[in-house]
């Protein structure tokens, strides 16, 4: 405990005798010009090597075509090479595609529709109506006549106005004699002039309380109102 007591009581080492290192320490001047030796950067051969220029070859392949080397030409390829150039396998389950022109099998060709098939392969009739030759174009569903229930009928009789109902005002009505020789009181041209205020350099105040506010006193409805809710009792 005293050795390390100690250490730390010794003062901190006086950067400024290191003049080389005036980027990491800032000084209030700058430090006297030293005529010994000072710190030399020597380049490794690998910083020499990155310093180079770049070579760019000119020389440009004029034929695709290039000699394959002998070794190439006897070149064996290893078991594990032949079957890593084997294509995958399909999966377990994997089926061919269906052809678009499947083949008939003879059964097909040669079935005899029955009775009921040959029915229900012949097309809606429509209702003609009376006057329409068959050869003239179809006439849609809503145009067929149809007699509607005495309820439906009913539903369909649209609502009359309340006996009370007033239409839509219109624009532009004409102004009575009374309004336009109306004049207003002085009461009436009290109320609707601006509410006077003074301006702030003028001496106004926008957070003064008026004594009518600070004499109020709450009605025993807001005082009922201002109550926190009730809250139930965790044992009920």
């Amino acid at each position: 405990m005293a050795t390390f007591t100690k250490k730390l009581a010794q003062p901190k080492p006086n950067r400024v005798r290191y003049p080389d290192r005036r980027s990491v320490y800032w000084l209030d001047q700058m430090p006297p010009e030293s005529t010994g030796s000072i710190t030399k950067i020597e380049l490794t051969p690998r910083w020499s090597e990155l310093c180079r220029n770049k070579t760019f070859y000119s020389q440009v392949t004029i034929s695709p075509e290039w000699a394959v080397s002998g070794a190439a030409l006897r070149a064996v390829p290893s078991d594990r090479l032949c079957a890593l150039a084997l294509p995958p396998a399909p999966a377990v389950g994997w089926q061919p595609e269906r052809p678009l022109l499947k083949p008939l099998n003879r059964g097909t060709q040669t079935a005899v529709a029955t009775s009921r098939i040959c029915q229900l392969a012949q097309p809606k009739r429509r209702p003609v109506l009376e006057g329409c030759s068959p050869k003239s174009k179809p006439l849609p569903l809503t145009h067929i006549p149809y007699k509607a229930s005495a309820h439906i009928e009913l539903l369909a009789t649209p609502k009359p106005d309340h006996p009370k109902f007033e239409g839509q005002r219109s624009v532009c009505w004409p102004v009575s004699r009374a309004a336009r020789n109306c004049s207003a009181s002085h009461r009436l041209l009290e109320l609707c002039g601006p509410k006077k205020r003074m301006a702030l350099f003028e001496g106004y105040d926008p957070n003064i309380v008026s004594r009518a506010a600070r004499s109020a006193s709450p009605s025993p409805r807001i005082q009922q109102l201002c109550l926190p809710l009730p809250r139930k009792c965790a044992s009920n």
